[in-house]
């Protein structure tokens, strides 16, 4: 992408049609900690309505939802798999998304950057968010609730 206006246009409609046309976000990196920017941006997509699908090696049950070690581990659909992880571990947890059925879009959090995770997500059809926050992005594109 070039970076021009039309692409930031572009990209915040994309961002539009994932906040708004999805219901079950799995959040990777999503343990019971409240001081960690997962827990509050889990809150936030509930407060909007969102189910969250906590991931995290310890299975821990956040916001009344239990979770899971993998997402393999998962048993029902999701829409969105939101990556709180380094950018170095991203590009992996995509693949595994990407291995999964129904999944519209790949999140990756502020500061999750990899250029070849984000060209393999779009290749096989799916969207992709990069380096956004949705708990920012869902007051700046839809206002708030």
């Amino acid at each position: 992408m070039s970076g021009g206006p039309s692409d930031a246009a572009a990209a915040d409609e994309e961002i539009r049609r994932i906040l708004t046309g999805t219901r079950v976000w799995a959040i990777v990196g999503l343990g019971d900690n409240p001081d960690r920017p997962a827990y509050g941006v889990a809150r936030f997509l509930q407060s909007r309505g969102k189910r969250i699908v906590p991931v995290h090696p310890t299975a821990a049950t956040v916001h009344g939802e239990p979770g899971y070690r993998s997402l393999s581990e998962i048993p029902f659909p999701v829409d969105v798999v939101d990556v709180f992880r380094r950018s170095e571990d991203a590009g992996g947890v995509a693949d595994e998304a990407l291995a999964l059925p129904g999944v519209a879009a790949v999140w990756f959090q502020l500061g999750v950057v990899d250029e070849a995770a984000a060209r393999r997500v779009r290749a096989a059809g799916r969207a992709m968010v990069m380096d956004r926050c949705p708990a920012i992005e869902w007051p700046r594109l839809l206002g708030p609730l």
